[in-house]
């Protein structure tokens, strides 16, 4: 599960202890000669001097020591300057993900996120209304990161619109109960395991008074925040309760994320 708590941006010996594939000065040895290599740390520097900062960072676990250094890797950046102000404190920090490897295998990919102050509660917006972003390393240069980031923010009007949409549907308790059932199969649909009317309750289940009630907003948000943090349980294939994991895999959990916030978008249409 992706730290999206965190207030204040990493520095550069934090990120070296958690994160050092971000710092790889080579490319890795199955890229051609023609892989034009740029470490991660450059694009860091770079975002660093628009204003955004590092709030968090993931790398996948390699199984090989030669691809040790060179895997795909998350880096999450906030800035403090661009908010969404909502009532009662429910402010939202828009975020940029940045995935990337140094294998060959992936360009820099930047998808737009969301963060809610008054929960510390993260979620990745749809890439169906919210396309990623791509930067190949050759040709990569501060100008071209500008433009990508300048999109994104650009496009903040389609999230508030979003948001507010959500904001102003109020479910009744029929189509609560279905919604979660719906977010819930995000969870479980590439598994066998299967979850009852109880672990649909479960999710439902509120951890602050600001998200009490039937508005589609607060429903999808404690959903969503009970389901990556695995607040239910789930039947296996043989027919075994399980109390179900928190969500620490960053691509699982982008994935998950942006399949619930697709999933409450056709609730506003």
């Amino acid at each position: 599960m992706l730290n999206y708590e965190n207030l204040e941006f990493k520095s550069i010996e934090e990120l070296k202890e958690t994160t050092p594939s971000i710092f790889t000065r080579e490319r890795g040895g199955n890229t051609s000669t023609k892989y034009c290599h740029i470490p991660t740390d450059t694009v860091i520097r770079d975002l660093e001097l628009l204003g955004w900062g590092v709030v968090d960072s993931k790398e996948v676990k390699t199984r090989k020591e030669s691809t040790n250094g060179f895997q795909k890797h998350l880096v999450v950046f906030r800035n403090p300057d661009v908010v969404i102000k909502g009532q009662n404190g429910d402010d939202v920090y828009p975020q940029i993900l940045l995935t990337n490897s140094h294998d060959g295998k992936n360009a820099f990919s930047f998808t737009a996120g969301l963060f809610r102050m008054i929960c510390e509660n993260g979620l990745v917006i749809s890439r169906k209304q919210f396309s990623s972003k791509k930067v190949r390393h050759m040709g990569y240069d501060l100008q071209t990161l500008r433009n990508v980031i300048n999109n994104m923010v650009g496009d903040l009007d389609l999230t508030v619109e979003s948001m507010n949409k959500m904001k102003s549907i109020e479910l009744n308790e029929e189509q609560v109960f279905k919604f979660a059932k719906q977010l819930l199969e995000t969870r479980v649909s590439d598994t066998k395991n299967t979850f009852g009317d109880d672990a649909i309750l479960d999710v439902l289940q509120s951890q602050r008074l600001e998200d009490n009630g039937f508005g589609l907003w607060e429903v999808f948000n404690r959903v969503q925040e009970n389901i990556v943090e695995g607040n239910f349980q789930y039947k296996t294939p043989k027919g075994k309760v399980r109390k179900a994991r928190p969500i620490n895999n960053f691509r699982q959990d982008m994935d998950i994320n942006s399949r619930m916030y697709d999933t409450a978008l056709t609730y506003t249409l």
